[in-house]
């Protein structure tokens, strides 16, 4: 399906595409989507110059917080194509939600086949190298000026592009995981399973914490009874205990990433058990103690697959595989990438043809 009715405006300049020493999120494409939702309606939307989003004070965003996105990839394959990753997953879950928060919803053919266009006019932003992509954030935000406690009547779509290196600074290695045992991520029925933005917002000072104190991210346990493992950082997480991974079933509290459904699936692929069932923090304690648990790593977008070398749990560290590479998180993330930069086979058709 094609949209000949989008909007694609002119550009006066243009800036050469930066596609080395990229960093993460650090510098966007010329072109971005823009779409508005007025009196029960979405207009045709555009693809316009990357520009400055003038709202109000008392535009509705910037006090209740209703503001969702998504995080996406375009890869560059080694013909020079160019290709998305499992995007219809991206438009369910953006759907999701905005039912959540009350926000109008996108059809999802629309979502998909308008990012496609607008990544393929910004083509030549698209890295090549090795851990290197086209960032995509799709995200919707309410923009009605009004202080009254209710959902908004107006909104704003829009899809920005960023090309990216590495999320971490030092790329596919071991990482530094504290257990937050005060703060929590989400609540039973709270917003713990849409990407909204408040969520983020939430887990900051958490966060932050425990990068003052040295480590990189936080695994976050349950709200109720601060037990069960949870996610880490903004990623799903998974632990490798005699020789089986376990990964906590999304719910409630935790988001179903996209990344991990793709993990569980080549898991199976590889004949490894991939069990969701919940998982305590003391029984994590107790196998590595035991040496029962050999591997942890997160999931996510961003960083695909992050190994975790260290966990701290009440000022004590953790030593995990001797703070090296699992050879199970490494053998997953070569087939995942394998997959998403076109050097093994598709097999399950994620990729999607930009053009």
């Amino acid at each position: 399906m094609t949209y000949p009715e989008l909007i694609i405006e002119e550009l006066d300049q243009l800036v050469e595409p930066k596609t080395s020493q990229l960093g993460f999120g650090k510098y966007f494409t010329n072109r971005m989507l823009l779409r508005e939702f007025k009196h029960g309606t979405w207009n045709t939307g555009k693809i316009t110059a990357y520009q400055d989003l003038h709202l109000p004070p008392a535009t509705v965003v910037f006090h209740y917080g209703q503001a969702i996105f998504e995080g996406m990839k375009a890869y560059r394959h080694p013909d020079g194509s160019v290709k998305l990753f499992r995007p219809y997953l991206n438009a369910k879950r953006f759907n999701h939600s905005a039912e959540r928060l009350v926000m109008p919803t996108i059809d999802e053919s629309y979502f998909v086949e308008t990012i496609k266009k607008l990544v393929s006019l910004e083509a030549d932003w698209v890295p090549s190298d090795e851990g290197s992509s086209l960032y995509i954030r799709p995200t919707m935000i309410a923009s009605e000026p009004f202080l009254g406690v209710k959902p908004s009547s107006e909104y704003l779509f829009f899809v920005i592009l960023s090309p990216s290196g590495s999320y971490f600074r030092n790329g596919f290695q071991p990482t530094k995981i504290k257990v937050e045992t005060t703060y929590i991520r989400a609540a039973e029925g709270g917003t713990g399973n849409a990407k909204a933005a408040a969520n983020y917002a939430g887990s900051m000072l958490g966060s932050k914490i425990a990068k003052d104190e040295g480590y990189d991210q936080v695994l976050w346990l349950d709200s109720k009874e601060r037990k069960y493992v949870e996610e880490v950082g903004s990623m799903n997480i998974a632990f490798v205990i005699n020789n089986e991974i376990y990964s906590p079933k999304p719910k409630g509290t935790i988001l179903d990433g996209i990344t991990r459904r793709s993990v569980k699936t080549l898991a199976e692929d590889l004949n490894f058990e991939f069990n969701e069932d919940p998982l305590t923090i003391d029984s994590v304690i107790q196998s590595i103690e035991s040496g029962d648990l050999t591997e942890v790593f997160g999931i996510g977008t961003a960083a695909v697959i992050s190994p975790v070398g260290l966990l701290n749990y009440m000022d004590r560290d953790y030593i995990i595989n001797d703070n090296k590479i699992g050879e199970i998180s490494q053998q997953l993330y070569d087939e995942l990438t394998g997959i998403q930069y076109g050097r093994i086979s598709d097999r399950h058709q994620w990729m999607i043809d930009v053009e």
